[in-house]
């Protein structure tokens, strides 16, 4: 049985992360003994992500909304350009009202909770992972497997870029903006690891309610499984 709470305790964010943005904090959430479940079963609260971020966007420009301005903020401070690589909250909320996709199961649900919550979510197959997860910044020569074209291609980060990584390279680039082929969640996916990016405005209660309605949907997708979380904050802060 897969010791969910070792796993956690190894993973890292690195200072130089905090030194871009001091009130960062990760939320980890892993869970182990997910059954398989069909990909209609979030469908319900995607419906309710997508009216969501259409009642918002009637108030406010997307890159008006709070949480989505920070990030577009947290990007430009490691050199990215907001307008053509977007935080994946931002374009999930972009694209909301039209439809949010349909993928699988625990990507829907996933999706579904950072509309709601208003905050990037990332989902990881765990069983994919080779050795814990570290959000750092790139040096650049980091294995990054992806899809261009339509071929499968591995590319590598800029230099200075924040990305998420374990022991086999990273998993997803730009903090939040993309996620690598390697350890996306699949319909067979058994266990996994969700990972919660909160910038000010945001408080640490709105982010554990976001944790908590993530595990309490899990909770249904399998007839009893475990999970674990960890909160990284910033020691210097």
């Amino acid at each position: 049985m897969r010791d969910l709470e070792m796993f956690l305790h190894g993973a890292h964010v690195d200072d130089a992360v905090f030194e871009l943005r001091p009130d960062y904090r990760a939320l980890l959430v892993a869970v182990d003994g997910l059954a398989a479940v069909g990909s209609s079963s979030g469908d319900e609260l995607l419906v309710a992500a997508e009216r969501h971020a259409g009642a918002l966007l009637e108030t406010s420009p997307v890159d008006e909304l709070p949480h989505i301005a920070a990030w577009r903020e947290a990007y430009r401070a490691f050199g990215a350009k907001p307008q053509r690589t977007r935080n994946s909250l931002e374009a999930l909320t972009r694209r909301a009202p039209d439809g949010l996709p349909r993928i699988n199961a625990l990507t829907d649900l996933y999706n579904a909770i950072s509309v709601l919550h208003q905050l990037p979510i990332g989902g990881e197959d765990l069983d994919r992972y080779v050795g814990p997860p570290r959000l750092v910044r790139a040096a650049g020569n980091e294995a990054f497997d992806t899809v261009a074209g339509g071929a499968d291609v591995v590319e590598s980060p800029d230099p200075g870029e924040v990305v998420w990584c374990d022991d086999a390279g990273v998993t997803c680039r730009r903090w939040n903006w993309r996620q690598g082929r390697r350890t996306t969640l699949r319909d067979e996916s058994r266990s996994a690891l969700f990972i919660l990016d909160a910038l000010d405005p945001m408080t640490d209660d709105e982010l554990n309610t976001a944790a908590d309605d993530l595990v309490d949907h899990l909770g249904r997708l399998g007839p009893d499984p475990r999970t674990a979380r960890r909160l990284i904050t910033n020691p210097n802060a």
